[in-house]
């Protein structure tokens, strides 16, 4: 089944041209995109769709998530807007609640989250676990984020429960906890922060997982000044999340690992000399939650200028961030962290998908690439209700999502 989606004022494919098609069609044939170019240009298809003027992108790639979870933390966020200065132990408030919820519930809770999200244009997420911090409560996370989420992130080194000494529980979370939730995810994180997990705990967290199989992500400088960045590049951490304090040698690391990479964005990965991934470490920048921590903007205009590529995240989690918005995100972006219309959609689309390493792949090796719209790439599309992207930053918070396809299906 074919489906030609005609008459899209403004096509911003995101794709390694970083083209911005003008009058433009696209052909969907099951999952993938099999034609992109000038409406009067475009081939027959099965079906047709009229997009009636509207731009239309890629559907958003929310990199950060935590969406298994259960409870409410109202008072936390009004006793934070009241001036309380936010630290890591509300997490536990969360704990308490996640792990008294069943199975039932709690996948209930999250599929709702998810069908928000792709409400809004967002066509895939990664989620974590995270909430809760014992072997079996982490595997049932993780069991439940497979069945909801497109990519699973362990995150058993989340916050050390209180009553447990934190280096006994860094070698749970090493040993018997990560063992147990491996089968269900492809990623494992860790918050190396004050009041979190030091670091020659979060290196030991990084090392155990990389052992495992695991690809790595890191939580890393976002209450101050500290080691995140540095393990995350020193590791080859496919992302560093929030960045919102960062010294030059941090950036200066940061950009040292995309030398070897393909700047056009091809997804082409160059080996170094040890015949590894040349690609170096994506900062995923989150907006929604420095607003609700009241921190600084993490420096994503700085970050761009010295060749670190970006994501967008909604870091979705009920104590900093309760929003799946990516719109929210990318217009927050735009008008406060120094951003063009352009590189703050691509941070939202390509730039996640780079930092879930799904940037790549096509009909060739079966794994179809997301956050671009290109021919072989998994057909995610979000159409919006205005001829142009610039209408997310130039009418704030107004709900322009009009359609998504996600893999070929229309969801909206």
């Amino acid at each position: 089944m074919s489906t030609l989606i005609t008459n899209i004022a403004e096509l911003m494919t995101q794709d390694a041209e970083h083209r911005v098609l003008k009058d433009a069609a696209v052909v969907i044939e099951g999952e993938r995109i099999s034609w992109i170019g000038p409406a009067a240009s475009a081939p027959a298809a099965d079906d047709a769709v009229d997009a009636g003027g509207r731009a239309v992108l890629p559907g958003w790639v929310d990199s950060h998530t935590h969406l298994i979870f259960a409870g409410d933390r109202t008072a936390e966020f009004e006793a934070r807007m009241a001036g309380e200065e936010y630290s890591a132990g509300g997490i536990a408030v969360t704990t308490n609640a996640t792990r008294n919820t069943s199975d039932y519930d709690l996948t209930r809770l999250a599929q709702g989250r998810v069908a928000e999200a792709v409400s809004q244009g967002t066509t895939y997420l990664e989620t974590k676990t995270g909430y809760g911090l014992d072997v079996e409560q982490e595997a049932r996370s993780a069991r439940i984020a497979s069945t909801v989420a497109d990519e699973v992130t362990y995150l058993g080194a989340h916050l050390v429960p209180a009553g447990i000494d934190a280096d006994e529980y860094t070698r749970l979370a090493c040993g018997p906890m990560l063992e147990a939730a491996r089968p269900y995810v492809r990623w494992a994180d860790v918050f190396c922060e004050r009041g979190a997990f030091s670091e020659e705990q979060s290196r030991a967290v990084l090392q155990a997982s990389r052992d495992a199989g695991l690809g790595l992500r890191v939580h890393g400088n976002q209450l101050g000044h500290g080691p995140g960045v540095s393990l995350a590049v020193e590791f080859g951490a496919a992302s560093v999340d929030h960045v919102n304090y960062l010294s030059e040698q941090d950036i200066a690391n940061l950009a040292a690992g995309w030398s070897g990479w393909d700047a056009a964005g091809t997804g082409s990965r160059g080996t170094d000399s040890r015949g590894t991934d040349s690609r170096g470490t994506v900062a995923t920048c989150l907006p929604a939650c420095d607003l609700s921590t009241r921190q600084p903007l993490a420096p994503g205009r700085q970050l761009l200028d010295a060749g670190v590529p970006i994501a967008l995240a909604s870091n979705c989690n009920p104590g900093t961030s309760y929003t799946s918005s990516m719109s929210f995100c990318v217009t927050t972006a735009v008008l406060q962290m120094g951003l063009s219309v352009h590189e703050a959609v691509r941070a939202a689309t390509y730039g996640g998908a780079l930092a879930l390493r799904r940037e790549s792949g096509n009909d060739a090796d079966g794994e179809r690439a997301v956050g671009s719209i290109a021919v072989g790439h998994r057909a995610d599309l979000h159409v919006l209700n205005a001829p142009s992207a610039t209408h997310l930053a130039y009418r704030p918070g107004m709900p322009l999502t009009h359609a998504v396809w996600r893999a070929g299906v229309r969801a909206r």
